[in-house]
């Protein structure tokens, strides 16, 4: 199967879409499928081997000159060469460019008009690129945020298009109005173009359906998976200082801010001895304020020598981090659709404690790893702190689990799987895959498509 697989480049940031579609390509890649990784907006950052095509298009620096300079949408597309190359993204957005929502609207807004926006001659850049191309059996559109993209695609590749729901509803919602509500409305245009939607987790799906007005058979579930390489799930062993852990990007919508209220709940309030609170995580030029803050109040309660933030390490250096932690949390006020972060730690053997809402209560359901909070309730928070720091043999045996559960229920190899047999429904049922319809391996098709089905129904 040949496979078209766009994702969005957020920067220079860490993100955990692009991280997540960045691994379900290698693990596709992997059991036999060729496909097409093509960045839109800047090159993808990943602590994994990037697998991403050299090429980026809809260039964040042609989309912003043509938001605003109007003469440069008509120009010829050779004299956007310069500030096409990647490299000239890459420094442009390498010291962090603002993804905020709000300053976004407008551009968003004209890039979901497609043809009819600003951003119209990037378009048929992408699709003189994407003819000139061996013939793709599907197109996976990352966001709805790029529904935009899908007309033109159906009509230059004739194929059917699957468009992943990851987190659409954090940006859309912070966008403000009128912003928000024109693009739900060009959204849900595009929507029949549309022959597949993929959501990360069940909330999401059901979430999604209502929040676009999709029928909720036409969105499927499939779950995030991660790369084990590097993670070991050893037994934490009780020290004299345990470690309170935090992993994701430092921003208002993950709750550190929260995390750091319940640590002074522990240690005040609750009679927890000396402890540490440790964070990691890409922190947004933007959202410097925020952690200065945090820190802030972490000085007023007479706790910042317990407190560190490391910055935004690479995968060994995540690994490590999340190794040394004893109990892991971000307690997310936002509901979650992925929750990738949850996986990483519990691979790494740690237990957890996350929120009662959004991907988070169903992944703890399946993999037994953590205990469950009431959301935007620091006390709620602190007692199940607590429970695990105060009873290490039980938070061992909880991360034990968890470490096993996850690699049960949630990896890259299932993901790519369970992707693949959506990939094969909507080629069923748009009737242009003849290998899948008795072409080469008969009425199952070849080989490879029916180990996909053997696999799903396995799990």
């Amino acid at each position: 199967m040949r496979i078209l697989q766009i994702t969005a480049g957020a920067g220079g940031m860490y993100c955990g879409s692009c991280l997540r579609d960045n691994t379900l390509a290698a693990a596709t890649l992997a059991r036999g499928h060729d496909v097409a990784l093509l960045p839109v907006y800047t090159p993808t950052r990943t602590d994994e081997p990037n697998v991403s095509d050299e090429h980026v298009f809809l260039g964040g620096i042609s989309v912003y000159l043509e938001q605003h300079i109007p003469f440069l949408r008509t120009t010829p597309a050779i004299l956007d060469w310069i500030w096409d190359r990647p490299a000239v993204i890459r420094l442009a957005t390498g010291r962090g460019v603002t993804v905020e929502p709000r300053h976004l609207g407008a551009l968003t807004v004209s890039t979901l008009r497609g043809e009819e926006g600003n951003q119209a001659k990037e378009l048929r850049k992408l699709m003189g690129y994407l003819e000139a191309q061996p013939p793709f059996d599907v197109v996976v559109i990352p966001m709805s945020m790029l529904l935009g993209l899908a007309p033109s695609l159906k009509r230059t590749l004739g194929r059917p298009i699957c468009c992943t729901l990851q987190g659409d509803d954090l940006f859309l919602d912070g966008l403000g109005e009128p912003w928000r509500s024109e693009c739900l409305a060009l959204i849900r245009q595009h929507a029949p173009a549309v022959d597949a939607f993929i959501a990360t987790s069940g909330y999401y799906a059901d979430f999604m359906a209502g929040y676009l007005g999709i029928a909720r058979e036409r969105i499927h579930h499939v779950p995030l998976g991660i790369n084990f390489e590097g993670y070991q799930a050893s037994p934490r062993a009780p020290r004299e200082v345990p470690v309170v852990g935090y992993f994701a990007r430092i921003a208002p919508e993950k709750g550190l801010h929260q995390l750091a209220e319940a640590y002074r709940i522990l240690r005040q309030e609750r009679g927890l001895p000396m402890a540490r609170l440790e964070a990691a995580g890409y922190l947004a030029p933007e959202h410097r304020g925020y952690l200065g803050g945090i820190e802030a109040n972490l000085v007023a309660w007479g706790l910042a020598s317990e407190f560190r933030y490391h910055g935004a390490p690479d995968r060994t250096g995540k690994i490590t981090f999340l190794k040394d932690v004893d109990v892991f949390c971000v307690p997310s006020p936002y509901a979650e659709p992925k929750g990738l972060y949850l996986l990483e730690a519990m691979a790494s053997g740690a237990p957890v404690v996350a929120p009662r809402h959004g991907a988070f209560p169903e992944i703890l359901e399946k993999t037994g790893g953590g205990v469950l909070f009431e959301p935007n309730d620091a006390a709620s928070l602190a007692d199940r702190l607590l429970e695990l720091l105060r009873d290490p043999k039980r938070a061992a045996e909880i991360g034990q689990r968890g470490a096993a559960g996850v690699r049960r229920h949630y990896s890259a190899d299932a993901m790519a799987a369970q992707q693949i047999a959506v990939y094969e429904s909507v080629l069923r049922a748009a009737d242009i895959n003849s290998e899948a319809e008795g072409g080469p391996g008969g009425p199952e098709g070849p080989p490879g498509l029916k180990s996909e089905r053997e696999f799903i129904s396995r799990e």
